[in-house]
This record gives C-alpha cells, structure tokens and sequence, in this order.
C-alpha cells in the first residue's frame, strides 16, 4: 500500500475541509474580541523572554520628538503657506497639533489600560477582533516600511546639502531599470542597515542615541527660529512681495485656506503612535505613557508653531519656495548668510535619523505582536533573551526597506504613503467609543455600532462637499446642514447611550466628543489624499484579504483557541475520520 500516497491525500483532504470551514471560522473572527488584560499576556507568551521594562516618561518624550519632528517640517512648511495658508500657517499648526492631541488621547487610553507593543493592532484586536486588526495593522506596516524606505532616500539629498555635495553624486543610474526605479542609492541602504543593527542590540541604548540625535535637531531647528525671528520683518506677516498678484493682510486665503493648511501639515504630527508600541518596554506604563504621549505631541506643536511664525518673518509668503523654504530663504539671502542653508541642511538630517530610528522600532513592534497571534507565522513573535527586543522582525522589515530604498524613488515612495496610517488612526478612534460603550455579553452593541456608522458618513458627506462643491452660498449651507445633523447625532448618543466601563487610571476627557472629533478630522484628512494611495490602499487590503482568509485564519491564536474550546465541549469521534475532522478543525 502506498502510505505516502495515502498521506498526501489525508493531508489534502484536512486542508480543503478546513477551506471549507473558512466562513464559519471568519465569521467567529468577525465576532470573538478578547476582553481580557490576561488573554492578552497569554498571547504575549509565545515572545519567549519577556521584553524589558527599563523606559521612563522622558524616553517616551524622547522618541515622540524623535520620531515626529523629522526633515518634513522642512518641506510642508513652505508648502502650506505659499499655496493654502499664508502667514496664517502659524493657526494650520496649532489646529493640526490640537488634532493630533486628540487622537494621542485615544491612543493613551487604551496604551495606559493595556501596556503591551503592538500599538493599534492589539487595540483594535481586543475591540473588534482579529481580522480588522489585521486589516489595519497589515496597511500600516506597509505603509511604516515605504514612508522609511522614503526618509531613507531624503537623508542623502539633505547630507549632500549640509556638506555641499550633490545628490547627484551619491547615486548611480542603471540604464536597464525604469524611471522611477534607476537610480541606485546605497548611501539610504546603510543608514537603513545600520539602524537596524542599533534596534536589534538594545532599545535602552536606541533610546540613548536617539536622545543625542534629537537634542542635535533640536539645537539646529532653535538656531534657525532664532535667526528667522532676528533677521525678519513684521511687515512680512500682513504684506505680499508682490501686492498686485497677491492678496495681503494675515489670512489671504480666508479661513478655508487655515483648515486646508491644517490638513497638509498634520503629516507632520505623524510618529507619536510608535511611542504607544513601546507600552510593554515601559517601567510605569500610568504614569509615563500619557506624559510621554501627549507631552511629546504638546513640545512638538509649540516647536513646529514658533518654525511656522520665523519662517512668515523672513519672508512674504508669496515669496517662499514651497520645496525648501528655509534653505532658499537663507540661500538667497546676501551678507555672508548662504552658510545657514548648509546648517539647515546638517539639522534636517539628524531629524531623518531620528524619525527613521523611531519609526522602524515601531514597525518592528507592530510585526512582533502580529506574530505573536500567529496570523503570520509566530517566528516574527520571537523576542532575544539576551537583548530583549524583537531581532526577527527588526531584521526582516530592516532588509526590506533597505530592499526598497536602494532603488525606488522618493516621488513614487511618498505617493503611498500616510492614508494606512490615517486609517488606523480613524479605527482606534472608534475603538475607544465601543470599548466605553459596549461590554460583549452584556450590552446590545447595536446602539453603538449605528452611532458610529451615522456618524462617519456624514463625515464623509461633509468631506465630499467640502473638496468638491463649488465655491458659494449653496456650499456653505450643504456644510452648515452637515455639521447640525453630526452634532445633533452626537448628542443623541451622549444621552441615550449609557458608558458601561470607565478606565481605572487613565481616559479620554469629555467622552464621546473628543474621540467623534478625532474621527471626523481623519476622515477629513483621508479626503485630501491622492487617487493613488486610495488604489494601493485597495490592492494591498485586498491581498491582505486574501492572505488572511487561505492562512491566518486557520493558523492564528484564535482559530486554535476555537479548537480548544470546541474540543473540550464537543464529544470526542471514536472512528478515524471523524477524528480528522477534529483536529482539522484545530
């Protein structure tokens, strides 16, 4: 008898039974939420050693800095205020970092309630179960490993700024590629490399140079607020360089042109969610984590506001380069000044260090507790146990983006960039609403459910109007009707809906308003990106689908809890094929 044969066939048979229990198993997933700080420590047992708890409220301060005040500042900066803000983009920064408070509240909650990595993913994993988590989790990986494998590539343009040597120079072109693909950048794939050697040693010691970079940054971006606020004029705040062209005064793209500002600079903010994986590293996650948090959110908003306000002194905002406003600025200045732009440039690249360091701690986190539910294999879970940090999954993404880094061009990169983490943002917002809401077992999920499905569309009712409606009295009445009818379902929810669980150390004031003001603004911010990032956000969520459906969802904690259980409950088959079904359903 053909006992292989006969093995490969059995073996076959298990795993078209077990396709065939997909539906049934993904509507379980669609279902089951953990509800348990303990379930979550079982989970986090399949690391091996445990991660250690050595970081305080100014490291979280540290990389919160670190990974949000990088070379962007730079760009969007002079981007905001030539084409939507004016001198006003001093307001965009203050609303934006208002916003981004809001969503740092969210983000604290659950970080204070369960300090474990992971961030978003075990957030929303306890919430509305595994599969939206890995939905989201999946995205904002992706999206963490192409916006490093861009900072990457940034790094070399503002090195050869700040020494004087052209990016030109850095790079070579391989004819047989295409644009966008060609030009072969091994200067970004060291940097990429070497970082991940420091993150792979110690997040303790990452945390010490990280703090060297930052306070660097710091001293070059305080140096070029104090020489814009010494060499400009008041003058430039309320008048043009070119008054015929342009309109003067403060706001001369009206209030509109404040919030569009707003929407541009807010990917500016984006870094302070990789603090919130760092929860399990942290020696007093009730005290540190939401210090660290909004602290770093709270420094970085009063910094990027005095940079805004330097920058409208120097110049009239009709007359600033919207690619690199401050190095043109001082580049064009005469009196000995052009050395400053080299200067920017040296400040510029700290800051891209810093944030990449931060952001592929980050990623790495994401990808270890991804691991750890075994909806891709628990290898990427494993944590060193004499380094105490995630090396696997610090290893594979750090290869990965250097992989993407060597060639791919910045323009292509940044086209696919944020709207994963926007995204995410959006579903931890509505996390923190249906966790105080909804207790699962006890209370009807429904009320909540349809206060967050209401509301999000007449969010993006709003958001449609506002960027695509003409200009005009019809406009302003469309919106004005928006904003009663979100208010007023707002309300009704306020008190028709009681909380069922208050946090026991930390949680959002004035709940449910910041939290619905926080996913109003994401999808407010998700309209104002380009048709591209909506088309890889589709294909590569509908990969992730895919994905999940032929491997996680058989493989994961979950699934084998499911079997656990239904074993312990289910009268064991005596004959062998019903013993195959037993355990393909495991």
């Amino acid at each position: 008898m053909d006992t292989h044969g006969s093995s490969s066939f059995s073996s076959f048979t298990a795993y078209a039974r077990a396709l065939a229990q997909t539906p049934a198993r993904l509507a379980r997933r669609a279902c089951s939420v953990s509800t348990s700080f303990e379930e979550m420590s079982r989970v986090r047992a399949r690391s091996g050693s445990d991660m250690q708890r050595n970081l305080r409220w100014f490291d979280l301060v540290g990389f919160g800095l670190g990974g949000m005040v990088g070379a962007g500042v730079f760009v969007t900066t002079g981007r905001a205020s030539r084409l939507y803000a004016g001198p006003a983009v001093v307001l965009s920064y203050a609303i934006a970092g208002i916003c981004a408070l809001l969503s740092a509240f969210c983000y604290t909650e659950f970080a204070v309630d369960m300090p474990v990595a992971g961030g978003a993913f075990s957030y929303l994993r306890v919430t509305f179960g595994e599969f939206a988590a890995f939905l989201t989790g999946a995205n904002l990986v992706m999206d963490y490993v192409l916006s490093n494998a861009a900072v990457a590539r940034s790094f070399t343009a503002y090195l050869g700024t700040a020494i004087g040597f052209p990016t030109t120079k850095w790079r070579f072109t391989v004819s047989g590629l295409p644009k966008g693909f060609n030009e072969i950048d091994l200067v970004a794939v060291a940097v990429v490399l070497i970082i991940t050697l420091i993150i792979c040693y110690s997040t303790r010691e990452s945390s010490v140079v990280n703090m060297v970079l930052t306070a660097m940054h710091i001293l070059f971006i305080a140096f070029v607020i104090v020489v814009g606020f010494w060499r400009g004029d008041w003058k430039n705040f309320t008048e043009p360089a070119d008054p015929r062209r342009h309109q003067g005064g403060f706001f001369p793209f009206g209030a509109s042109g404040v919030f569009n500002g707003a929407a541009m600079v807010y990917l500016s903010y984006i870094g302070y969610d990789a603090v919130s994986t760092l929860a399990e590293e942290v020696r007093n996650p009730v005290k540190d984590i939401p210090i660290g948090v909004s602290g770093s959110v709270m420094l970085v908003t009063i910094l990027y506001c005095l940079m805004a306000a330097s920058m409208s002194k120097l110049l009239p905002y009709d007359a600033i380069d919207p690619e690199a406003p401050f190095s043109a600025a001082f580049r064009g200045q005469s009196n000995g000044w052009k050395w400053v732009s080299n200067v920017i440039g040296a400040g510029a690249s700290f800051g891209i260090l810093t944030s990449l360091m931060v952001a592929m701690l980050g990623q790495a986190r994401y990808m270890c507790v991804i691991g750890r539910s075994k909806v891709v294999p628990s290898w990427f879970a494993r944590v060193h146990h004499k380094t105490c940090t995630p090396v696997n999954a610090s290893a594979f993404l750090g290869i990965f983006t250097a992989a993407i880094a060597v060639f791919t061009d910045l323009n292509v990169l940044l086209n696919l960039v944020s709207i994963g983490t926007l995204f995410v943002f959006y579903m931890v917002a509505n996390a923190v609403i249906y966790r105080r809401y909804v207790s699962v077992g006890a209370t009807n999920p429904w009320p909540t459910l349809s206060f967050l499905v209401s509301f999000s569309l007449t969010s993006i009712i709003f958001t449609l109007i506002w960027h695509f409606a003409a200009p005009g009295h019809p406009k302003e009445v469309m919106l004005g009707a928006c904003t009663v009818v979100a208010v007023a379902i707002l309300q009704m929810f306020h008190c028709m809906v009681p909380q069922v669980r208050k946090p026991e150390h930390w949680g959002v004031p004035l709940m449910p308003w910041i939290p619905s003001i926080s996913i109003f603004l994401n999808i407010f911010l998700l309209g104002s990106l380009d048709r591209p990032s909506y088309v890889r956000f589709g294909y590569f969520s509908a990969l992730a689908v895919l994905v999940y459906v032929l491997y996680s969802v058989h493989a994961s904690f979950d699934a084998q809890e499911d079997g656990y259980y239904i074993q312990k409950n289910a009268e064991i088959p005596k004959d062998s094929e019903a013993s195959v079904d037993a355990i393909t359903m495991v």
